[in-house]
């Protein structure tokens, strides 16, 4: 008689290490608190947390480990990050699961793996040496966690960024913010820069249609600033969702009462998964966005993932004296006149904030 198959749950259980982020509620009952994401899920013996992929084995937390459910190179503006190394590659690696549940996730594939049943993504065992062994070979000049969630795998990501760290890669984190500040402090001595998707300002989406807390992202982009480490928000403008004038005027100035310095991104939507009863996301949709920012007194926005078709907003451009720096056409670098200045403007000696080495 053969073995019994095992669910792709029960393998992903085979795949995980005690994690870090942890606190004993209650030592007898054998309580913790899993303080990975914004969530903080109590789990008693036995229970999982929200994300699926981390759990309670009797009183231990088991975290993602060993693994990963997509891994290529990219350029570093697909992530995107405007303002660290442009035209560098990045080597991306992503794990599987997430603690949210957009219903116009582009990766639901990958996120959605042990909550939808259409999803059903695949795993590679790694290990992280060999992660960063096939990064050096493709001459990656960072190393990213993104796909998924990051925050949910982040033991498994600081494994990784210290090996990255000892062969001269940058770390990047590709996220939704919904985190903690015991997250952030974990991942402060290792990680290079952050990615937040800032998603809405209106908290009843974040909780009824995205499965989170705005307050947790907010807070989350204070706290990742405040620790220094470099810092791009994203907002993914949709249609009949988060594209009215108010509601961008919200997000721009949030990011500008943190700092005018943040980069903030505005992409277009493109209709996949739940999300299908609404059309592209209009170019002028994203002019009108980043114009919106730049009126709140944003030094850098921009329109992206329709190259050639927002005019300026694909470049970077010094606040002082709006010398155009870095030209660019989609994910392409055509022109950067920062390459050998430190991020100095060679026409004004504005030095324009970023990672620049």
């Amino acid at each position: 008689m053969s073995a019994r198959m095992l669910s792709l749950q029960e393998q992903l259980d085979r795949m995980t290490a005690p994690g870090d982020l942890v606190e004993v509620v209650d030592a007898d009952e054998k309580t913790i608190r899993c303080l990975a994401c914004g969530h903080r899920c109590l789990l008693k013996d036995g229970r999982r947390g929200i994300c699926k992929v981390r759990y309670n084995d009797g009183g231990t937390l088991r975290v993602p480990h060993g693994y990963v459910g997509a891994l290529q190179v990219d350029p570093v503006e697909k992530k995107p990050f405007f303002h660290v190394t442009p035209g560098a590659g990045v080597l991306s690696f992503g794990m599987l699961g997430c603690d949210m549940r957009c219903s116009y996730c582009q990766n639901w594939q990958i996120s959605q793996t042990l909550r939808d049943d259409r999803a059903g993504r695949d795993y590679i065992p790694i290990a992280s040496d060999e992660l960063i062994a096939l990064g050096t070979n493709r001459r990656a000049r960072a190393v990213a966690s993104t796909y998924n969630e990051p925050l949910i795998t982040t033991e498994w990501a600081v494994e990784i960024f210290k090996q990255a760290r000892q062969a001269g890669m940058l770390t990047l984190y590709v996220s939704n913010g919904h985190g903690t500040p015991e997250v952030i402090d974990y991942l402060k001595p290792w990680l290079d820069g952050y990615k937040i998707d800032l998603k809405t300002m209106q908290d009843q989406h974040y909780r009824k249609e995205l499965g989170g807390v705005l307050q947790h992202v907010l807070n989350t982009i204070k706290l990742v600033h405040e620790a220094g480490i470099w810092l791009e928000v994203l907002t993914l403008v949709i249609p009949d969702f988060n594209d009215s004038n108010d509601e961008l005027w919200d997000t721009a100035s949030y990011i500008r009462s943190v700092s005018p310095d943040i980069p903030w991104h505005v992409t277009a939507f493109h209709p996949d998964y739940k999300m299908t009863d609404r059309g592209r996301t209009p170019t002028d949709t994203l002019v009108r966005a980043a114009e919106i920012g730049a009126e709140a007194g944003l030094n850098y926005i921009y329109a992206g993932n329709l190259p050639g078709r927002t005019g300026e907003w694909e470049d970077t451009r010094c606040p002082n004296c709006q010398t155009v720096l870095i030209r660019r056409t989609g994910f392409y670098v055509q022109e950067n006149k920062l390459a050998h200045t430190g991020g100095a403007c060679p026409a004004c000696g504005t030095q324009v904030p970023g990672i620049w080495q």
